[in-house]
Protein backbone atom coordinates (compact mmCIF):
# COMPACT_ATOMS: atom_id res chain seq x y z
CA UNK A 1 0.00 0.00 0.00
CA UNK A 2 1.93 2.91 -1.19
CA UNK A 3 -0.89 5.74 -1.64
CA UNK A 4 -3.66 5.72 1.46
CA UNK A 5 -5.69 8.31 -0.90
CA UNK A 6 -5.69 5.60 -3.98
CA UNK A 7 -9.11 4.52 -3.38
CA UNK A 8 -7.46 0.77 -4.38
CA UNK A 9 -6.66 0.96 -1.21
CA UNK A 10 -9.43 1.13 0.37
CA UNK A 11 -10.58 -2.35 -0.66
CA UNK A 12 -11.62 -4.08 2.09
CA UNK A 13 -11.27 -2.40 4.79
CA UNK A 14 -15.24 -1.91 6.00
CA UNK A 15 -14.68 -5.52 6.96
CA UNK A 16 -11.11 -5.15 8.70
CA UNK A 17 -12.45 -2.18 10.20
CA UNK A 18 -15.62 -4.12 11.60
CA UNK A 19 -13.23 -6.96 13.06
CA UNK A 20 -11.35 -4.52 14.88
CA UNK A 21 -13.79 -2.50 16.14
CA UNK A 22 -15.54 -5.49 17.42
CA UNK A 23 -12.37 -7.14 18.78
CA UNK A 24 -11.76 -3.77 20.99
CA UNK A 25 -15.50 -4.17 21.74
CA UNK A 26 -14.79 -7.79 23.33
CA UNK A 27 -11.81 -7.22 24.77
CA UNK A 28 -13.31 -4.01 26.99
CA UNK A 29 -16.15 -5.99 27.92
CA UNK A 30 -13.89 -8.77 29.17
CA UNK A 31 -11.80 -6.38 31.30
CA UNK A 32 -15.73 -5.07 32.47
CA UNK A 33 -16.30 -8.88 33.52
CA UNK A 34 -13.12 -9.12 35.39
CA UNK A 35 -13.77 -5.50 37.27
CA UNK A 36 -16.86 -6.65 38.25
CA UNK A 37 -15.35 -10.09 39.79
CA UNK A 38 -13.07 -7.90 41.49
CA UNK A 39 -15.69 -5.64 42.89
CA UNK A 40 -18.28 -7.85 44.31
CA UNK A 41 -15.39 -9.48 45.93
CA UNK A 42 -14.37 -6.40 47.48
CA UNK A 43 -17.59 -4.91 48.64
CA UNK A 44 -19.43 -5.56 52.13
CA UNK A 45 -23.01 -4.28 51.11
CA UNK A 46 -25.17 -7.12 49.86
CA UNK A 47 -27.29 -4.50 47.90
CA UNK A 48 -24.62 -3.70 46.02
CA UNK A 49 -23.26 -7.31 45.74
CA UNK A 50 -26.57 -7.94 44.09
CA UNK A 51 -26.27 -5.31 41.63
CA UNK A 52 -23.13 -5.80 40.84
CA UNK A 53 -24.10 -9.48 39.89
CA UNK A 54 -26.65 -8.39 37.40
CA UNK A 55 -24.03 -6.40 35.92
CA UNK A 56 -21.15 -9.15 35.57
CA UNK A 57 -24.30 -11.06 34.30
CA UNK A 58 -25.29 -9.14 31.82
CA UNK A 59 -22.02 -8.27 30.73
CA UNK A 60 -21.47 -11.87 30.41
CA UNK A 61 -24.57 -11.84 28.23
CA UNK A 62 -22.79 -9.61 26.00
CA UNK A 63 -19.58 -11.15 25.43
CA UNK A 64 -21.56 -14.10 24.31
CA UNK A 65 -23.23 -11.95 22.06
CA UNK A 66 -19.90 -10.19 20.61
CA UNK A 67 -18.25 -13.40 20.56
CA UNK A 68 -21.54 -15.12 18.39
CA UNK A 69 -21.25 -12.56 15.92
CA UNK A 70 -17.60 -12.63 15.70
CA UNK A 71 -17.53 -16.44 15.05
CA UNK A 72 -20.28 -16.08 12.78
CA UNK A 73 -18.91 -13.37 10.46
CA UNK A 74 -15.42 -15.06 10.65
CA UNK A 75 -13.33 -12.89 12.32
CA UNK A 76 -13.09 -15.35 15.52
CA UNK A 77 -11.85 -18.41 15.51
CA UNK A 78 -11.54 -19.42 19.90
CA UNK A 79 -11.31 -23.32 19.19
CA UNK A 80 -9.20 -23.70 16.11
CA UNK A 81 -5.82 -21.47 16.22
CA UNK A 82 -5.12 -22.92 13.04
CA UNK A 83 -7.94 -21.03 11.27
CA UNK A 84 -7.25 -17.90 13.84
CA UNK A 85 -3.73 -17.31 12.83
CA UNK A 86 -3.99 -16.10 9.79
CA UNK A 87 -6.93 -13.79 10.73
CA UNK A 88 -4.63 -12.44 13.28
CA UNK A 89 -1.75 -12.34 10.38
CA UNK A 90 -3.59 -10.13 8.10
CA UNK A 91 -4.23 -7.99 11.08
CA UNK A 92 -0.82 -7.43 11.85
CA UNK A 93 0.13 -7.35 8.43
CA UNK A 94 -1.91 -4.14 7.86
CA UNK A 95 -1.55 -2.12 10.59
CA UNK A 96 2.09 -2.77 9.45
CA UNK A 97 0.99 -1.08 6.35
CA UNK A 98 -0.56 1.50 7.61
CA UNK A 99 2.07 2.60 10.04
CA UNK A 100 4.47 2.76 7.29
CA UNK A 101 2.06 5.15 4.98
CA UNK A 102 3.70 8.15 4.45
CA UNK A 103 0.48 10.66 5.27
CA UNK A 104 1.86 13.78 4.23
CA UNK A 105 2.92 13.25 0.78
CA UNK A 106 4.36 16.78 -1.48
CA UNK A 107 1.60 15.73 -4.37
CA UNK A 108 -1.73 15.51 -2.70
CA UNK A 109 -3.61 16.23 -6.27
CA UNK A 110 -6.35 13.74 -6.75
CA UNK A 111 -7.70 14.83 -10.13
CA UNK A 112 -8.72 12.20 -12.70
CA UNK A 113 -9.05 9.20 -9.73
CA UNK A 114 -12.52 10.05 -9.31
CA UNK A 115 -15.91 10.89 -11.18
CA UNK A 116 -16.04 14.46 -11.23
CA UNK A 117 -18.21 16.47 -13.90
CA UNK A 118 -17.11 18.95 -16.03
CA UNK A 119 -16.02 22.18 -15.51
Amino acid sequence: MEDFLDPRNSEGMPNLADSAFAMDFLITVKSGIRNYGFAITETASPELRRILQRQLEAAIDLHTEISNLMIKKGWLHPHNPKEQFPVDLKAAETAIQIAELNLFPNDTDRRGMFATPNK
